[in-house]
């Protein structure tokens, strides 16, 4: 064919630009979904990548995607993305749009993820009308984990939890989204499409365009309900699963415009920009606490601050407590702070650990995952956590001796019965806060008007509040005393 011929053609369908050039979930797949043959998300996915292409919104758009089999939509839309966690997505959208408001928000839910455990997020966020479009894919079963009965499962199908077919006295009546959505005053749009034939997919492809296009408007809460073949649970061909749903879903989920208020709605005004960071303490009515030196607490270190520290232990030790009072102490310092519990759940006796960040750059993530500094308040805790440490990082351990299997040779350690010097000043409970002066004569990061004021805050009891700190003080000497002697040996 002659250059002249090709170029009176021209392309009207074609990939996205909002959908990756390769996919990177598998290396020796990198041009196709995991998606079954004959399964209704890739459809959607492509009809949603071109409404964002014909809005020319991907520069903008942010793609909340949970537990489902969309699971991967990160992996296929050049987008935006967040993962949220089963059911979660329309409250990780609201705090994503209000945050960036002008942002596109869409979340992307499967019935089980959204009909089941996600009801009452959906509920509550078509309620306050969220300005987010939401995706409803409702195959009416639990495609990812085997096949289950949804909240949408017609009456007579059989599932795996069904496997005589859904029965209203004991399983209920499917869960109408739609319909249900639809009471509340707040939604701008809802409508439910299928991909039954050709003619409903055509219709489908505008429904998501439009409900996307109204958040472009600034219009309020869209959702769109498509109901999606499912061949390999349903154990149907393709064709038979496109079929099912036209002439069988259809019936109990009739297709239309259940909510329509785009012609009256009102695009709503951006919120007013968020303040500036120094701003924040005069909004508030408060002050920066002055150091003893006279000096901002905020300015009080000009040099970078990234101390990661994983604190370790039983529940009861005072895991929590010790992480607690070095993050307080940290905000005061002005550095920016993450503290993340982790605790099993008998609590006390129980495994215990928190996540602390202190640094005077903005924190990308609360995890602690590579700590600098490890406090290991028992033995299980230290053989857990040990060879995660940073090298070059310290170990603070709780015991007479380090174990010899544990010792590293790119790490610092301070090894001591925490516990007994503790019980020598008073009470054996006060061994977090011996390590803690350890850790804070170790790090040097922050200053001690900073600790005395957060412990001040979080420990109520006069009685407690001495002890620990004389147990801060000690720590603080049982490091140093610990330097001088390995001086003395060298």
């Amino acid at each position: 064919m002659s250059n002249e011929l090709i170029s009176d053609y021209e392309v009207s369908h074609a990939k996205p630009k909002a959908f990756y050039e390769r996919y990177a979930r598998k290396e020796e797949l990198q041009h196709q979904t995991h998606f079954c043959p004959g399964c209704g998300h890739g459809n959607v996915h492509k009809m949603l990548a071109k409404a964002i292409d014909e809005l020319g919104i991907q520069d903008k758009t942010i793609l909340v995607g949970p537990v489902g089999c969309s699971v991967f939509t990160y992996y296929y839309f050049d987008v935006g993305n967040v993962q949220a966690a089963h059911g979660r997505a329309p409250a990780v959208a609201t705090g994503v749009k209000r945050s960036r408001p002008e942002s596109i928000v869409i979340g992307y839910q499967g019935d089980g993820d959204l009909s089941a455990i996600g009801s009452a997020e959906i509920l509550h966020a078509a309620n306050r009308g969220e300005h987010i479009t939401v995706i409803f894919v409702n195959n009416a079963i639990y495609s990812m984990t085997g096949g289950q009965a949804a909240p949408t499962t017609l009456i007579g199908q059989k599932s795996t939890t069904t496997p005589g077919g859904r029965n209203a006295a004991t399983e209920g009546y499917p869960l109408h989204v739609s319909e249900l959505l639809a009471t509340l005053e707040a939604p701008v749009y809802i409508e439910r499409v299928g991909l039954g034939d050709n003619k409903q997919i055509a219709q489908a492809s505008r429904a998501i365009r439009r409900a996307v296009e109204n958040q472009v408007r600034g219009l309020g809460f869209s959702l769109i309900e498509v109901l999606s073949p499912c061949p390999t649970i349903w154990k149907m061909s393709p064709v038979e699963a496109q079929h099912w749903v036209r002439d069988v879903m259809e019936k109990t989920f009739p297709l239309g415009v259940f909510r329509d208020r785009t012609r009256e709605a009102q695009p709503r005004p951006l919120p007013e920009p968020e303040p500036a960071l120094d701003q924040i303490p005069r909004i508030l009515g408060i002050a920066d606490k002055d150091l003893p030196d006279g000096s901002s607490a905020k300015n009080a270190r000009a040099e970078e601050v990234d101390l990661r520290v994983r604190v370790a232990g039983f529940g009861g030790q005072g895991v929590l407590l010790l992480g607690e009072v070095l993050a307080e102490a940290g905000l005061d310092a002005g550095l920016e702070v993450s503290w993340l519990p982790s605790y099993g759940p008998e609590m006390r006796s129980g495994t215990s650990n928190c996540h602390v960040r202190l640094s005077s750059q903005t924190i990308d993530s609360p995890l602690v995952t590579i700590p600098n500094v490890l406090v290991a308040m028992n033995e299980p805790s230290l053989r857990k956590f040990d060879v995660s440490v940073r090298p070059g990082g310290w170990v603070i351990y709780n015991g007479d001796t380090f174990p010899e299997d544990c010792v590293r040779e790119d790490v610092h350690v301070l090894a001591l019965p925490f516990t007994q010097m503790a019980d020598e000043l008073g009470d054996a409970r006060a061994c977090n806060m011996v390590m803690l002066g350890a850790l804070l004569e170790i790090t040097g990061v922050l200053p001690q008007a900073n600790i005395d004021a957060a412990l001040h805050r979080l420990v109520k009891h006069s009685k407690w509040l001495e002890l620990d700190e004389r147990a801060l003080a000690r720590g603080r000497e049982l490091y140093r005393e610990s330097m001088q002697e390995l001086a003395y040996e060298s």
